[in-house]
This record gives structure tokens, C-alpha cells and sequence, in this order.
């Protein structure tokens, strides 16, 4: 399967888990949201808010426009430590999200 695929995969993965375990929401956040210039919009969205309406919307238009793919990615950690505070049952996300790290990643460290 080719990396795009891998990650376009991926994607609709997590977007699933994410409506499974109510963390997908129907509505926007604010526009203003948007104009956070902190790494995962920490000061002005949720850890989901992110991953729902900059991260996957982001990778999609990426893979869409045949862009070359991020190759040195990390967004599995933050989830972790904003979960970690949580209740529920969010390892089959983070899973999801170790794997779209370490398929971005694995492109990055071939010779």
C-alpha cells in the first residue's frame, strides 16, 4: 500500500474513533481559533478541536493536492499527556495516532 493510502487510511481512523468516543463535534470552534500561532492551537482550542479542524482537514488537502507528506511528525504525545487527564478510553486513538507518527516518520528515515 503506498504511504498516501497508509495515511489517508489513517486518517479516516482516527476520524472514526474520534465520533465513537464523542471527542468529533458537528460544530466549528470560533474563527479566532484558527488564528493561534501556538503549536496544536493550545491556547485556543481542545487537543480534538486540533486534531478535528486543522490537523486531518490539513493532511487531507495535502494528500488531495499530491503535496509531499510532513516527514519529521509528533502529535502522539501531547494526546497522550491531554488524555492521560481524561476519562474514557482513548488508547484506540492513540494508537491510531502512534501509527500515522511512525508511517510519516519511517518515510524520513529511509536511506
Amino acid at each position: 500500500m503506498s504511504l498516501e493510502n497508509q495515511v489517508w487510511q489513517l486518517l479516516t481512523e482516527i476520524e472514526q474513533l474520534m465520533q465513537e468516543s464523542t471527542l468529533w463535534n458537528p460544530v466549528p470552534p470560533a474563527l479566532t481559533a484558527f488564528d493561534s500561532h501556538e503549536p496544536f492551537c493550545i491556547d485556543t482550542m481542545e487537543p480534538e478541536e486540533w486534531l478535528q479542524w486543522v490537523f486531518i482537514p490539513r493532511m487531507r488537502a495535502i494528500l488531495e493536492s499530491e503535496q509531499p507528506l510532513p516527514t519529521n511528525i509528533a502529535i502522539t504525545p501531547y494526546f497522550e499527556v491531554s488524555f492521560a487527564k481524561r476519562s474514557g478510553d482513548f488508547q484506540p486513538l492513540i494508537a491510531a495516532l502512534q501509527n500515522i507518527d511512525q508511517v510519516l516518520n519511517k518515510e524520513n528515515n529511509q536511506c
